[in-house]
């Protein structure tokens, strides 16, 4: 147990520099090999799927409207990829890139008071400039700048869809925030009392297949250079402990002077 206890104690600052560079490099070395094999993205689960009766022991003790709805979704495109038991994930199901459902939901209360459990993700980049428009039309509405990913997350696919519609609109410039949450209180309203609702029954744009992550750019390697040169000046001149030295004795000047 005090062996559990100290891993978890354990944080970043504990960690040698020889474990933090070698962390650095690992990764680094990681993304190019990636890059090398022409891999944006892995989704290795997407090989396999998860059999019903699993599935269905899973989700038997999960509340009434995730449970309804990770049914309905098994029925619409099969077995999901991956499950634990407060998760399921399809990938590629349909229009989508990802689908998860949860055990678990997030409160909210636009349009209305309801639970989300439910997110839809496809390949979209929207430019970094739009990012505070989106957040202000819809707050599960979720832009993934680094993976080029964006995802609605709802209590039904038809109000993703509605969500997603509209967020391809902000982007294009077809409607203003105030426009785009109006339009979609008037779709959700019409979706459900059976009228007609296009914007939650499909998609109305081509939805990318790859090519819109932004992995930005590196910036790192002049600060390490610049944190090397300070390092090594440190070791040569004590300046680190010159400093620690002088912080403590500071420290105890002020308490004496109190």
């Amino acid at each position: 147990m005090s062996q559990m206890n100290e891993q978890r104690e354990r944080g970043p600052k504990d960690m040698e520099t020889g474990e933090r560079m070698a962390a650095l490099t690992g990764a680094k070395m990681d993304a190019l090999g990636h890059k090398a094999r022409g891999e944006r993205e892995t989704a290795e689960a997407a090989r396999w799927t998860i059999g019903p009766s699993e599935v269905e022991a899973l989700i038997h003790d999960w509340p009434e409207a995730p449970k309804t709805a990770a049914k309905q979704i098994l029925e619409q495109y099969g077995p999901p990829n991956e499950a634990t038991p407060t998760k399921l994930f399809w990938y590629g199901n349909g229009p989508w890139k990802r689908t998860l459902v949860t055990r678990d939901i997030v409160t909210h209360n636009f349009p209305t008071s309801h639970s989300d459990f439910i997110t839809n993700s496809i390949d979209y980049q929207v430019p970094v400039e739009l990012f505070d428009e989106i957040a202000a039309f819809d707050g599960s509405c979720l832009v993934d700048r680094t993976s080029g990913v964006v995802a609605a997350r709802c209590d039904t696919e038809a109000a993703n869809i509605i969500t997603l519609n509209l967020m391809h609109e902000i982007v294009t410039g077809q409607v203003t925030v105030e426009q785009a949450r109006q339009k979609y209180v008037d779709e959700t309203a019409a979706f459900a009392m059976g009228r007609s609702a296009p914007y939650a029954e499909r998609l109305l744009f081509e939805v990318p297949r790859g090519d819109t992550a932004d992995p930005d750019h590196g910036m790192l390697a002049g600060a390490m250079a610049k944190q090397a040169a300070g390092k090594v000046r440190d070791l040569v001149t004590g300046g680190d402990r010159v400093t620690r030295d002088t912080d403590g004795a500071g420290g105890a000047g002020g308490a004496a002077a109190g």
